[in-house]
C-alpha cells in the first residue's frame, strides 16, 4: 500500500512503533506512550502519514505546532519514528519526504526537529531531506537522571514564502 494518511485505527500499531522508539532511549525524552487523545490533541490535524505494508505499519510520521502564537503558525517540528524491524529501508525518509510536500500544501514555512546526538540515522534522513543543523541544545533535558543534548535541525521552504 505505501504511505498514507494515518487514521485512528492506526492508532495501536503507531503506539507500538512509538513504545519501540522510547525503549530505544535514542528517540524522544518521552517514558510513555500517551493515550490516542492525547497524542491527537498535540498533533496537527494534518500531515500525519504512516507507512502500510500490507497492513503492518512500518512507521508514522506528523507534525507538532512549536507554539500557540499567531506569528509561529507556519512553524511544526517534527516526528518521524520507524519499527526496528524495517529501519534501513527507506521507511523513515520517505515519510519524511512525504511530510516535508504535505506541510507545504498547508503553508507551513518552517520545520524542525531535536535529534538526540547519537541517532545518526535520524540525522542523516533530515539532512538528505534538506534539514540543516542549527546547533547542539546542551543538557537540554534529563533523562532517567542523565543530561542529555539533543541537534537541532530546521527547514525553510523554498515554496512557502
Amino acid at each position: 500500500m505505501g504511505i498514507r494518511i494515518l487514521v485512528p485505527s492506526d492508532w495501536e500499531q503507531v503506539k507500538s512503533i512509538y513504545e519501540k522508539g522510547i525503549a530505544t532511549g535514542n528517540a524522544t525524552f518521552q517514558t510513555t506512550a500517551p493515550t490516542f487523545e492525547e497524542w491527537d490533541d498535540s498533533h496537527l490535524r494534518t500531515c500525519r502519514f504512516v507507512d502500510d505494508q500490507d497492513g503492518v505499519l512500518r512507521g508514522w510520521a506528523a507534525l507538532t505546532p512549536v507554539s500557540s502564537r499567531c506569528v509561529y503558525a507556519g512553524v511544526a517540528e517534527v516526528s518521524v519514528y520507524v519499527d526496528p524491524a524495517f529501519s534501513g529501508k527507506g521507511v523513515g525518509y520517505g515519510l519524511l519526504n512525504e511530510l516535508v510536500k504535505a506541510s507545504e500544501q498547508e503553508g507551513i514555512w518552517t520545520l524542525q526537529a531535536g535529534i538526540f546526538p547519537e541517532n545518526a540515522a535520524s540525522l542523516k534522513i533530515h539532512e538528505k531531506a534538506g534539514f540543516r543543523i542549527l546547533g547542539i541544545r546542551e543538557k537540554i533535558g534529563k533523562q532517567q537522571d542523565t543530561w542529555r543534548d539533543t541537534v537541532l535541525l530546521e527547514r525553510r521552504s523554498k515554496t512557502v514564502i
